[in-house]
């Protein structure tokens, strides 16, 4: 794997519990370094405010609570939450955070998601796209989600060799 760019720590106290309004979500401290692999957020939400309702994760997610109650839903399932509390929602899993009546602080972290990459409309003479079979696990079939991986997230295995299939 290549060796992480050394960066400095975060040590972080989260704010004041200034009250935010009932119904309303506030993000109250992201993670800001622009070369970090982590996302990592501390959301507060007011009294009955609810957050991420349709669609599921596109990376996994940890939620752990800080102060107040509420809970979390995923299909056909509802957990409460409480200061303490710690939730897993694998890619994928569809689910919403609900506060409760004395509003919900938690903190969450995600695998960075990649940056959007968005290049000019190529027109049609501009040859073959471009071949992903190098970034395809052979073990598993995972497709890498980046474009310099160089083992696979889900099992491991080393990928190919700057797209030379012989080089496997």
């Amino acid at each position: 794997m290549d060796k992480p760019v050394p960066v400095e720590p975060v040590f972080f106290a989260p704010p004041s519990a200034d009250p935010v309004e009932d119904a309303r979500v506030a993000v109250v401290w992201t993670l800001g370094d622009p070369g970090r692999d982590l996302d990592a957020k501390v959301v507060r939400l007011g009294a009955g405010a609810v957050t991420g309702e349709g669609g599921g994760t596109t990376v996994g997610l940890l939620l752990v609570v800080v102060a107040g109650s509420g809970e979390v839903r995923t299909p056909g399932r509802a957990v409460a939450l409480a200061p303490g509390s710690a939730a897993w929602l694998p890619t994928g899993t569809p689910h919403s955070v609900r506060a409760g009546d004395d509003g919900l602080t938690y903190t969450q972290a995600h695998r960075r998601r990649p940056p959007l990459d968005i290049a000019p409309r190529l027109g049609s003479d501009a040859g073959e796209p471009a071949c992903l079979l190098h970034l395809v696990c052979d073990a598993c079939g995972r497709l890498a989600a980046e474009r310099d991986a160089r083992y696979c997230t889900r099992c491991g295995a080393l990928l190919g060799d700057d797209g030379n299939p012989a080089a496997r």
